[in-house]
């Protein structure tokens, strides 16, 4: 697994050991970022100084992608400790720790946000009905900016009851993946 592109393309990450998380394949990755920076919905600004959360973040890999494309700073939530340890090397293999902050919590009870997110992404463990859970709970607790965009990963056969006030902005099945982008708020034109 490796960073597709921005200051650290090439870069090798780690994944953590097991079966406890799934990382999100580079090809998939690719299609989420290669969507989001032509998006007429979203653009280089949804990405470029954003302040970004990646929750469920396993390796980190999605938030490493964005902080490598010019996000200004990624927050990853995270409950396993491989995947925390994990993340954390990843973050000092491509010396970004200082726009990497990892929080040890549980995306669907997390904790107050020091401030709202962005761009989120969300990518729990396929088949619980997790993203929709995750996403109220993290927009109560402050994550989530007024105008944001979700990249939420799902199993391919799975369901996306969009919540209230979001838009289904683009829907792909990737491999065994479904992936969706949601946007709330204004139009976010280049």
């Amino acid at each position: 697994m490796r960073v597709i592109a921005g200051a650290w393309r090439g870069k090798r990450l780690a994944a953590p050991p097991g079966t406890a998380t799934r990382p999100t394949a580079d090809r998939a990755r690719q299609t989420v970022f290669d969507v989001l920076w032509h998006a007429r919905w979203a653009g280089r600004g949804v990405i470029e100084a954003a302040r970004v959360l990646d929750a469920f973040a396993g390796s980190g890999a999605m938030g490493i992608e964005a902080l490598s494309r010019g996000a200004a700073e990624a927050t990853f939530l995270e409950t396993d400790p491989a995947a925390l340890a994990a993340i954390r090397a990843n973050l000092r293999a491509c010396r970004a720790e200082a726009r990497g902050r990892v929080v040890g919590a549980d995306a669907t009870a997390p904790p107050p946000a020091p401030a709202p997110c962005g761009l989120v992404f969300l990518d729990p463990p396929y088949g619980k009905g997790l993203v929709t859970a995750a996403l109220a709970a993290l927009d109560k607790a402050g994550w989530i900016d007024r105008e944001v965009v979700v990249v939420a990963e799902l199993g391919a056969d799975e369901t996306l009851a969009c919540p209230a006030g979001f838009t289904v902005e683009d829907e792909r099945v990737i491999g065994a993946a479904r992936v969706a982008m949601l946007r709330r708020g204004r139009s976010m034109e280049r």
